[in-house]
């Protein structure tokens, strides 16, 4: 897992992965691609993990895949972005991520998979797909849309001209934009919060979320009542209960089930 250009920390229910090499605009390679994988990876099996961070510096995000990469690859190459790209789409735990300076291409796109999305105020958005001969990736052609609307994303896709952080938070991807300075608090005390949270419930009701949207409202009704019955019983939730009750903080062993 340990990489020069991804640095991984494990600390108090939160994986940090920042994306740091600055020397080359923090540009994405295969072997990058395989340390977040691996990092991902350690984040979804470990127990103690309830969240992750990810994020670049608070002047830089990244500037995409390195194109140095994508000369020396053939056409049927196997891409080290893939298998980081599904690990990402299908994780089952919060995602945070901290965007500021360029975010470009991948560093757009990944976006869409996290659950929440903090932006400087200096952050610079680019979609540069068709510009370099490409098209969309990472889902983007779906997800964009889905969340911008068609118009919005045809003109942030179609066009690839940057953008900043207010376009990207009136298209829907990110939740917040804040002074530079203050991007690493906000998002590392996003990911707090929601790794003092009962860990089942965040994973249920982010899997809930990501169902396919076509399902009709009684569809969704009855998916939710089976897991909604499940975990009213659960310990997490008991102790929750208890503790109002009993005017009390929740004890957070009984939650989580280890000491944190």
């Amino acid at each position: 897992m340990t990489h020069p250009n991804i640095l991984v920390s494990d600390s108090d229910g939160i994986v940090s992965i920042e994306i740091s090499r600055r020397d080359k605009k923090n540009a994405i390679t295969g072997d990058m691609y395989r340390a977040m994988s691996a990092a991902l990876g350690h984040a979804r099996e470990q127990s103690h993990v309830r969240a992750v961070l990810i994020r670049g510096q608070d002047d830089l995000f990244t500037a995409g895949n390195d194109l140095g990469d994508f000369l020396q690859r053939k056409a049927n190459d196997p891409s080290a972005a893939i298998p980081f790209l599904h690990l990402l789409s299908a994780f089952e735990k919060p995602l945070v991520a901290a965007v500021a300076g360029n975010a470009v291409g991948i560093g757009t796109t990944l976006l869409l998979h996290c659950d929440l999305v903090y932006a400087a105020d200096n952050a610079k958005f680019q979609l540069p797909f068709v510009n370099l001969a490409l098209c969309p990736e990472a889902g983007s052609s779906l997800l964009l849309p889905r969340v911008a609307g068609h118009q919005r994303a045809a003109e942030l896709l179609l066009l690839g001209e940057p953008f900043d952080a207010t376009m990207a938070c009136s298209a829907g991807f990110v939740n917040r934009v804040v002074p530079a300075s203050a991007l690493m608090d906000t998002a590392m005390a996003a990911a707090r919060k929601l790794a003092a949270l009962p860990a089942q419930s965040l994973a249920v009701t982010k899997a809930l979320m990501k169902r396919p949207p076509e399902r009709s409202a009684r569809e969704a009704m009855d998916e939710e009542v089976v897991f909604f019955s499940d975990l009213v019983a659960a310990p997490a939730a008991k102790e929750i209960f208890a503790a109002f009750l009993e005017k009390r903080p929740p004890d957070p062993t009984k939650i989580h089930g280890h000491k944190t």
